[in-house]
């Protein structure tokens, strides 16, 4: 994901949910409605998520240290992660929570007009954020579907800034028809009802983002794109004959590591190896310019040692099924 791109959908995100988060507020201190109080205070987790994103952003830029030897590139999957624990303490557990009261005590909506009208600008408003952040994925999506695209991002701010417009125009809807019931049947229970509605959408959502983050700060490999144009780039077919095993981890969206065993010929002397493993981590960095860590260690390739399969001990984690032996 470009930053540029990322930025761009965050900053709109915010700009809406602040603004929104004021209106709503302020049409729950003029009507008393429970769902005009759980969306304000929906907006506003969303406008600390979205801060944190962007903060996540700044950190994730520090150069590397001795300590942090592979740098800081996770501190965006940390806040992203943060994003969902937010979403659902914050968003889903109170509008759940505010749900519950309205329906045990519900208490007539008065001058209906202003969670009305609150909640059509509110729709406006995150119409336009929901539509920056499909025009900023549609970028890095290409023909991937958009559950593929969320499921397999390598950047999370888009993700969940997508998730989050998509959660909160869902949730207008739901406020709005819980407004307009209640004022149609004169019952404030519908209120309630669709409090309740909104928390349990928040928490989905959290769940989901929550799971997707879980999976990228465990470490990701590379894509299926990227991890064929590696493999392309290794294997010369002079000196590097083929490649024994190879791993590849994120070490932030934009940053990979590729650790690969690779098979040379045994008559090549150290000089023409040295040499042949430079050239082939300059061919990987042109093929993947994201691929800024690359460990090659060279070996003879042995059919023997081969048909013996894969050597778990071989490599941590050992090497996949897939991977030959040496």
């Amino acid at each position: 994901m470009s930053a540029s791109g990322g930025t761009k959908a965050i900053v709109a995100a915010l700009v809406a949910n602040l603004a929104i988060a004021v209106a709503k507020f302020v049409a729950f201190l003029f009507s008393g409605s429970s769902s005009m109080l759980a969306e304000s205070v929906h907006s506003l987790a969303d406008s600390g998520n979205q801060a944190l994103l962007l903060l996540g952003g700044k950190k994730a830029k520090r150069e590397a240290t001795p300590q942090h030897p592979f740098g800081y590139g996770r501190e965006r999957y940390i806040y992203a992660f943060l994003v969902s624990i937010v979403l659902f303490s914050v968003g889903g557990m109170f509008a759940l929570y505010e749900g519950y009261e309205k329906i045990k005590h519900p208490h007539e909506l008065t001058n209906w007009y202003w969670p009305v009208g609150v909640l059509v600008f509110a729709i406006i408003a995150e119409t336009f954020s929901f539509r920056t952040a499909i025009k900023e994925s549609n970028v890095l999506r290409g023909k991937r579907s958009w559950k593929e695209f969320v499921r397999h991002a390598k950047a999370p701010e888009l993700p969940v800034v997508l998730l989050e417009d998509l959660g909160a125009l869902v949730g207008l809807i739901l406020a709005l028809g819980g407004v307009g019931l209640a004022l149609l049947t004169g019952d404030s229970v519908w209120d309630g009802v669709g409090t309740l509605c909104i928390g349990i959408l928040l928490i989905l959502i959290a769940l989901v983002l929550a799971a997707e983050t879980k999976s990228l700060l465990l470490g990701e490999s590379a894509g299926v794109e990227e991890t064929e144009k590696i493999e392309t780039a290794l294997v010369d077919g002079d000196t590097v004959t083929r490649i024994i095993h190879m791993r590849t981890l994120h070490l932030g969206p934009e940053e990979l590591l590729v650790a690969a065993k690779i098979a040379v010929r045994h008559e090549e002397t150290a000089t023409e190896i040295a040499a042949a493993i430079n050239a082939a981590e300059s061919r990987i960095r042109e093929a993947v310019p994201i691929a800024r860590v690359i460990y090659l260690e060279p070996d003879i390739y042995s059919e023997t040692e081969a048909a013996k399969g894969p050597d778990l001990d071989a490599t941590p984690g050992g090497p996949t099924p897939s991977d030959a032996g040496h």
